[in-house]
């Protein structure tokens, strides 16, 4: 990676069209943000670089959506759901692959580049989403 990759969404997009995962890690106190900014909340520093985070965390909260907007009607019913990853990062996103009754709070799951269900007139980024380990 390049010193001069800016700490953008955008930048954090392309990471995840790579199959990437990457927050931006504070120089001078060391928080990691994600996603990533240009001034760290804590320290006010504008100094960072990119480090890779893990892929795995617990599920703190999560919603089925059963009425859903037109574009994503097709998924219905849905979960998506705030994930914590092992690093301590919090992360929103869809769950699949588990039925309604094997979501809880506090199970384990993985974030998923590959094979994630979207409706294709959704606009075009990069996903994820979140599957059992």
């Amino acid at each position: 990676m390049s010193a001069n990759e800016p700490f953008t969404i955008e930048q954090f997009y392309k990471f995840l069209q790579q199959g990437k995962l990457m927050a931006g890690k504070c120089l001078r106190c060391g928080k990691l943000h994600l996603p990533p900014r240009p001034l760290c909340d804590d320290c006010y520093s504008q100094q960072f670089e990119w480090v890779n985070v893990s892929r795995k965390g617990k599920l703190l909260t999560y919603t089925v959506i059963n009425i859903a907007p037109q574009q994503f009607q097709a998924l219905t019913p849905y979960a998506v759901g705030i994930v914590q990853l092992d690093d301590g990062l919090k992360i929103p996103g869809m769950i699949q692959g588990l039925q309604q009754e094997q979501l809880k709070v506090g199970i384990e799951l993985t974030l998923d580049f590959g094979s994630c269900s979207t409706p294709q007139q959704w606009p075009q980024w990069p996903r994820y989403c979140f599957k059992s380990t």
